[in-house]
């Protein structure tokens, strides 16, 4: 008996499964992209673009690694090393093939708080002013970066633990106008910090609640001793830049290689102030010394660690959302997916990591992605190459960068940050879409440049869960149809015997940022699923298909890649239920729409509202010639049938 009962024991140990090598080679590219578009890389195609790339990347990487260290309170060295470090992790972790990952303002806002809190300018006279062996800077400046680099360690380890309990998944919480609106107050706060640059000011560190008319109050009040060189030539450089760079904008499909403005300007501003002597004749503050080399790696400072903790979750959140969503808007552009958890994992380890190696955190930068799209990059190669640039910036070239003057780096930076401040043109279309978003954008914005980036980032989600909560009580959730999805295949006598396909599909809820993604899915699967198995028969099927709230997911989006190959697949989207609808609602179904296009799929829709007639018009480029929209299925049920026999009767007067 005992032994009976052993042998039972047994049993299930018997039938578990053994990891094999195939598997760890799966999990391995799974959580290692490199290994999935390093070995299929064209060298022939994609070389010479993402060079190009890479070193108009790394001319803003550190333009805007020198700035954004100085943003974070600690010498410009270490904006050059983030802008190394955490490029090449993200490369290897990385999921976005267009994201260019380094040194990011609103991170550097967000460390500066605790930089200053912790070891305020103030206390630079009472620290020892002996230089340490390491890179020959003061101990006060080797603690600042210590309490920078554990933000960016602490920062990194919130991160991969969200990874680790795979809470990714959440991110559906992160509406777009949320990150549009937290996005562009940011950027507000990085061009008002750099105002004491561009007018050449001496100005206390101000930070805090209100801190941001605090700023202004204090400029208005002190406006006698703005630097007027500094005023002059920041203005200058501005113009020059913003004039080039709508010039390559404009002729960038006649032009092969765009004009590098940036790079011109640092070369010449240089050049002219240590001709002329500006930082001693006229006062203009420039970058100072920059050391040579990659100090050997250490610790950060781990006995700061509890007094950093709202900055940390602040870099955590902050980083990854503004990174996650230039990861999926060129994951949208380009066509190919990416993992949220795994873009966790990504910028965690960049964090981490790079924190060993003096780094300030770090994220995805809009103007440095934007860069990567106009000029051609294929893949993170383009990174990488940049890469090589900033590893000769650090070891040859950055003591010639002593006399770039602060106004013209801090006019580099305010134009750079120009396709986030141009999101104020959001509000418009939200406006003509859903006005709750509206005022969701503009809220937030307000929260965001009250206080902080992530305090705006909360009261966004905050708010909109509650709009959620309030608006879904006052929805239909019966239909009184007991049918979902219905299939009408019609034979049509073209040559030979084909099909074409009418689906119609009943939408029974809102749609909103909630269900967005799994109603995509859904209907991606539908397609798919026709496409495999596409017969000739004359009987009508019914299917369930669901996109309750209930039923939430956040799985990729599936691509269908083939139209059918039988026949014309019609589909029409029966609006009855569509009770109301979000920004986010409305943009997934008009890329539904372009997709079906693109694919000589039609797509109706009935059953619709006013309002959602004119939402659907405003946010895509839809087909005026055929008629789109209809009172009912039946009406657009024949509206197929008369395009099927006109298409039919125009073949046989072509015969």
């Amino acid at each position: 008996m005992t032994g009976a009962k052993r042998k039972k024991k047994s049993v299930p140990w018997s039938k578990m499964h053994v990891p094999h090598c195939e598997d760890f080679k799966q999990w391995c590219r799974r959580r290692l992209p490199i290994l999935q578009w390093a070995p299929n890389y064209n060298l022939k195609e994609n070389l010479l673009p993402d060079t190009v790339s890479g070193i108009m990347l790394a001319v803003q990487q550190v333009t805007q690694g020198l700035a954004f260290a100085i943003l974070s309170s600690v010498h410009p060295v270490f904006g050059l090393y983030g802008s190394l470090f955490p490029v090449i992790i993200y490369a290897i972790f990385g999921m976005g093939r267009h994201v260019a990952t380094g040194t990011f303002a609103l991170t550097s806002l967000i460390s500066a708080n605790a930089v200053e809190r912790l070891l305020p300018s103030s206390s630079k006279n009472l620290t020892a002013q002996s230089n340490t062996s390491m890179l020959g800077l003061s101990d006060f400046e080797m603690q600042r970066i210590g309490i920078a680099a554990a933000i960016s360690f602490l920062g990194g380890m919130i991160q991969v633990a969200i990874f680790v309990l795979q809470l990714g998944s959440a991110t559906f919480l992160l509406t777009e106008p949320v990150i549009s609106a937290m996005t562009t107050g940011a950027a507000t706060h990085v061009v008002t910090s750099q105002v004491k640059y561009l007018l050449g000011m001496k100005m206390p560190y101000i930070s805090g609640p209100l801190g941001f008319f605090y700023i202004y109050a204090y400029v208005f009040e002190n406006i006698k001793s703005v630097q007027l060189e500094a005023l002059l030539l920041s203005l200058l450089s501005i113009v020059v830049l913003v004039l080039v760079k709508e010039l390559n904008e404009k002729f960038k499909r006649k032009i092969k290689v765009v004009l590098p403005v940036d790079l011109i300007l640092i070369i010449a501003a240089s050049f002219a102030c240590y001709c002329t002597n500006m930082e001693n004749t006229y006062g203009l503050e420039v970058v100072g010394h920059i050391p040579k080399g990659i100090p050997p790696p250490k610790a950060p400072s781990m006995n700061v660690l509890s007094a950093i903790i709202t900055e940390a979750f602040g870099v955590a959140l902050v980083g990854y959302v503004a990174s996650l969503a230039l990861a999926q808007g060129s994951a949208k552009k380009f066509k190919y997916s990416i993992d949220d958890n795994q873009e966790f994992l990504a910028h965690g380890l960049s964090n981490v990591i790079s924190s060993f190696f003096f780094c300030i955190p770090s994220a995805a930068a809009m103007g440095r992605t934007t860069s990567l799209y106009s000029t051609g990059a294929k893949t993170q190669v383009a990174c990488l190459i940049s890469c090589l640039f900033v590893l000769t910036v650090i070891y040859a070239i950055g003591p010639f960068l002593y006399w770039l003057p602060m106004c013209v780096l801090a006019s580099i930076i305010v134009v750079g940050l120009k396709g986030m401040l141009i999101q104020f043109r959001d509000l418009k279309k939200y406006w003509n879409v859903d006005k709750i978003n509206w005022g969701i954008w503009v809220s937030t914005y307000v929260f965001t440049i009250c206080f902080a980036a992530n305090v705006g980032l909360l009261y966004g989600v905050l708010c909109t869960i509650a709009i959620v909560i309030g608006r879904f009580p006052r929805t239909k959730t019966l239909s009184m149809k007991n049918m979902k999805e219905m299939e009408f295949k019609v034979k049509t006598e073209v040559d030979v015997e084909s099909l074409q396909l009418v689906k119609i599909i009943s939408i029974n809820n809102p749609l909103i940022f909630l269900n967005a993604k799994k109603f995509h899915t859904d209907l991606m699967n539908i397609i798919q699923k026709e496409n495999a198995s596409n017969q000739p028969t004359d009987d009508i099927s019914k299917y369930e298909q669901n996109t309750l709230l209930s039923s939430l997911s956040n799985d990729n989006c599936n691509e269908f890649s083939q139209p059918c190959p039988n026949g014309k697949l019609s589909l029409i989207l029966d609006c009855t239920g569509l009770n109301f609808f979000d920004y986010s609602g409305i943009s997934m179904l008009v890329e539904v729409y372009m997709d079906c296009k693109s694919r000589s799929m039609d797509v109706s829709l009935a059953h619709c509202t006013a309002s959602f007639i004119k939402a659907m018009k405003y946010c895509g480029n839809l087909d005026s010639e055929k008629p789109i929209f209809f009172d009912s299925v039946s009406a657009a049920i024949n509206n197929i049938h008369s395009n099927k026999n006109l298409s039919k009767l125009n073949d046989q007067s072509e015969v």
